[in-house]
């Protein structure tokens, strides 16, 4: 098994970045969920709720972050940005995060066609995994839907385009790895994995929603409930609902490189 695809994603629910390497750091790739979008009461936006974050792309480019639309519009935001805080919610967390500033507000509140503000997560705030789904207690993340890493398997998806009238891209899934491997499903088994020198735990299967309805290009939603129905009908795990996907927590620092070699340490099932 190898790694055929690394994808990161500076704003959370904005378009991924592919890349040939990624550089992790205590909580996930660098930069990966390092900015997020808040609505007026401070809580996350997301696909779920504003499908056109698709159409918009992010990507740290030294010291600054790059935001841009299809259109040719675009904006710069200082990663070093020194605003006023804020506490914003993730799901049932909540982060002391810095306001990134009205122009970033307003341009972000025109394609969007909503109030809304950026903000960033700081050096100094802290947002623990899940104690019930973690394999280290200093586990950390940002503003992730709850983990550092989601690893999927090229395999499942061959297997689950088979049952599409259309199929699709991984880009839907929205993973940071993407492993190559010949059996599908085969992460269900899997708990720990060496990918080139970094190992990581697989902590948790990963709860599809709508956002894999969404095309990640366009922000529609072109198959209706497909494919996350479909999911539903053949890969529903209790208590998580339709899975695809392994979360993970990764154990140091390191890098994560292309083509780098996949070893399964250890399986759920010996």
């Amino acid at each position: 098994m190898r790694v055929v695809g690394l994808f990161c994603y500076p704003v959370k629910s904005m378009r991924g970045v592919e890349a040939e390497t990624l550089e992790l750091g205590p909580r996930g790739p660098a930069h990966d969920r390092e900015f997020m979008v808040v609505d007026e009461a401070n809580r996350f936006v997301s696909q779920r709720n504003a499908p056109a974050l698709a159409t918009l792309t992010a990507r740290v480019d030294g010291a600054t972050l790059a935001l841009g639309d299809d259109g040719g519009a675009a904006l710069e935001v200082p990663l070093d940005v020194a605003g006023l805080r804020r506490d914003v919610t993730v799901w049932r967390d909540t982060v002391s995060a810095i306001d990134c500033g009205d122009v970033a507000a307003r341009w972000l509140a025109t394609r969007l066609g909503r109030s809304c503000r950026l903000v960033r997560f700081p050096a100094d705030s802290t947002r623990p995994v899940d104690p019930a789904w973690r394999s280290r207690a200093d586990a950390e993340t940002r503003f992730t839907d709850g983990y550092p890493l989601l690893v999927t398997n090229t395999a499942s998806l061959a297997a689950l385009n088979e049952r599409l009238a259309r199929p699709l891209g991984m880009e839907r899934f929205r993973p940071n790895v993407v492993v190559e491997a010949d059996t599908p499903w085969a992460e269900d088994d899997w708990r720990q994995l060496r990918v080139g020198d970094v190992v990581l735990d697989l902590v948790k299967p990963c709860a599809r929603c709508v956002v894999i309805t969404t095309d990640q290009r366009t922000g529609a939603r072109p198959d209706g409930s497909a494919p996350l129905a479909t999911l539903a009908a053949f890969r529903t795990q209790p208590p998580h609902g339709a899975v695809f996907g392994q979360n993970a927590v990764h154990a140091g620092s390191g890098w994560l490189r292309v083509g780098a070699p996949v070893e399964v340490l250890a399986r759920r099932r010996a």
